[in-house]
């Protein structure tokens, strides 16, 4: 890979200078990358407003921020549940009206692993559901004030996009024949991953070059993602792995997000993350993205699939 435009130790949040007057929407943020984002931000003097399924998680971390940063912070959440598209669509609404710019939109929030297959309300497979089509959802209803605002989309993906049947499983896209947790999530990852370079597309067609959309990943972070979600067997896989030196603390895990919804001039057809062994650790940049990932056919049919089925159309 080449060498790191941001140097030996890569990008770091030291880059990002006063945030003052930007407002950043993030979700997933009661604990691990999106916490630590978020904390970031606000230390920027940037105003945050989180998304979180669980109110009284968002009302501690609140709580946190202010005893580590000062009461002055503009921080506040909305609830929301990703896997509910009627919540999704509920939680932009309360946004809309209550912020009159955002800078970025950080599709942060994931579950993983799920051990069974689980459906979520709409019909879709729990993961399928929560991290692309509740994402799908809130980026396309929130596009028209980022839009307005010039701001920027970030989907923090996932390693796990290489991994399963590294395509999207029009036949069943809820793996009712052989459900996996792993083939799920991977898909999952690929699909929002994807979506991410479907839009670079749709926006310049558009001549809509005022917004601007990343993906990224964390790499291999420490935080409790797996923990969350993920069965007896890969609690213990990742618990013994956070003891290792594969793993990095869960701010680490955040740069990436962080570089993508702030860092100026950045290109956008690449995509970003951990750049040592295997891109799980290591200095944050640009690196490989397998071909597959990209590949424009299955993109467009997947997007088309997804305003049928969310019922959401984008304003492109």
């Amino acid at each position: 890979m080449s060498k790191n435009q941001f140097g030996k130790q890569g990008w770091t949040p030291d880059r990002i200078t006063s945030l003052a007057g930007k407002t950043y929407v993030i979700t997933g943020t009661t604990s691990g990358t999106g916490q630590e984002a978020a904390r970031i931000l606000l230390s920027k003097g940037a105003k945050v407003v989180m998304l979180n399924r669980n109110p009284q998680k968002a009302d501690d971390v609140i709580t946190t921020y202010k005893q580590e940063l000062g009461n002055n912070i503009e921080v506040s959440y909305v609830v929301m549940d990703l896997g509910v598209q009627a919540s999704v669509k509920k939680a932009a609404k309360e946004v809309l009206s209550s912020v009159s710019r955002i800078d970025a939109l950080l599709c942060n929030a994931a579950i993983a692993q799920v051990p069974t297959q689980q459906i979520t309300v709409d019909g879709w497979e729990s993961q399928m559901g929560v991290n692309y089509f509740g994402h799908f959802t809130l980026q396309a209803l929130l596009f028209p004030m980022i839009e307005q605002s010039r701001g920027r989309i970030v989907t923090v993906g996932s390693m796990g996009y290489d991994m399963g049947i590294k395509t999207i499983k029009f036949d069943d896209l809820n793996w009712d024949k052989d459900y996996s947790p792993n083939d799920a999530y991977s898909q999952s990852k690929l699909a929002q991953i994807m979506t991410i370079y479907e839009l670079q597309h749709r926006l310049k067609a558009a001549g809509k070059t005022g917004v601007k959309a990343y993906a990224c990943h964390p790499g291999s972070s420490r935080t409790n993602l797996i923990s969350t979600s993920g069965s007896f067997m890969m609690k213990m896989i990742f618990g013994l792995m956070k003891l290792s030196p594969l793993t990095q603390p869960a701010a680490n895990g955040a740069f990436p997000q962080l570089m993508c919804a702030t860092e100026e001039d950045l290109e956008q057809t690449a995509f970003y993350g951990p750049t040592g062994r295997n891109n799980w650790v290591g200095p944050v940049g640009a690196h490989e993205l397998k071909p597959h990932a990209k590949d424009r056919a299955v993109a467009k049919r997947l997007w088309d699939l997804s305003e049928d089925m969310t019922g959401v159309q984008w304003p492109l």
